[in-house]
């Protein structure tokens, strides 16, 4: 069983940064692939960025590659998702979840958090 909660989120101008944190209580979190996914009003949950549970490999959506990075540090419980250049588009309510398998398909995550929102205005 893993716990996830978010934290971060807020209000910043096109261009600017915006760190989003996810801690992560539970004996097995270190053995878990991590991801962030997000959601915009009246879309569907869209996959950002996950990362494996040894932080050898990770992987992004084209929309945010070069822009955003994924990050863990498994002694803190921690996962990171470092964001820059936002643009309005950016715009969501992103969500650290954890899984078994490093995938981009949200329906193979076990848990989830509560979310956080990131609003870009442009």
């Amino acid at each position: 069983q893993v716990q996830l909660v978010e934290s971060g989120g807020g209000l910043v101008q096109a261009g600017g940064s915006l760190r989003l944190a996810c801690a992560a209580s539970g004996r097995t979190f270190s053995s878990y692939a991590m991801a962030w996914f997000r959601q915009a009003p009246g879309k569907g949950r869209e996959f950002v960025a996950n990362i494996k549970w040894d932080a050898t490999l990770s992987n992004y959506a084209d929309s945010v590659k070069g822009r955003f990075t994924i990050s863990r540090d498994n002694a803190k419980g921690m996962v990171y998702l470092q964001m820059n250049s936002l643009k309005p588009e950016d715009t969501a309510v992103y969500y650290c979840a954890a899984g078994n398998l490093w995938l981009v398909n949200a329906a193979l995550y076990d848990y989830w958090g509560q979310g956080t929102q990131v609003t870009v205005s442009s």
